[in-house]
């Protein structure tokens, strides 16, 4: 028996309805995860390279070409490195989670899947959106943001006073930096 709606409220069958609604809209749906982007993206280019030089697939010589790999790395890609122990400054080790499942072929995702586990930071790593310089006007973003791209590039304005100074130079160096990608080869 439905019960007649209390005054100025809903009746308890839409209230419930409407809080389930709401409940799951506001929850992702489990297995919507999004991948670990930089660990997939690094160790698929990092373990392609492995297979182009005809390397041995030892845990030891995997330990020594990533740790190479990562001394020419930026960015959220050094971040990466970083985080399993493949830089000299990092603190923990994890290395060996990287290149034993490697020595064994293991793919790249099932290998990320299980950093995840050791360290949650290591998925949470994404790339930055890449900056479409035909498309934005520099003269509008601020002087912060017009750094940031040249530090992207690795290049610094040491005669820069004004905005326009930054945006001339980042017009004359994107040619170069725009062509090549920013993500490296290893």
């Amino acid at each position: 028996m439905l019960r007649p709606p209390r005054p100025g409220g809903l009746p308890c069958c839409v209230a419930v309805a409407l809080c389930l609604g709401l409940a799951s809209a506001s929850s992702p749906a489990r297995g919507a995860e999004a991948p670990c982007e930089v660990c997939q993206d690094f160790l698929k280019r990092f373990y392609s390279s492995l297979k182009e030089k005809h390397s041995d697939f030892s845990v030891a010589s995997i330990e020594n070409e990533l740790v190479r790999s990562c001394r020419n790395t930026k960015g959220k890609e050094n971040r990466l490195c970083y985080y399993i122990g493949a830089t000299s400054d990092a603190a923990t080790k994890i290395i060996g989670e990287v290149s034993r499942p490697m020595s064994a072929h293991i793919p790249v995702p099932k290998i990320c899947e299980k950093l995840k586990k050791i360290d949650i930071q290591i998925c949470e790593l994404k790339y930055e959106m890449e900056l479409d310089l035909t498309a934005v006007d520099l003269s509008k973003m601020k002087v912060a943001e017009l750094r940031k791209i040249l530090d992207s590039w690795g290049e610094v304005c040491r005669a820069c006073i004004e905005k326009t100074d930054f945006v001339d130079l980042i017009r004359a160096l994107a040619p170069k930096h725009t062509a090549a990608s920013s993500r490296a080869d290893l």
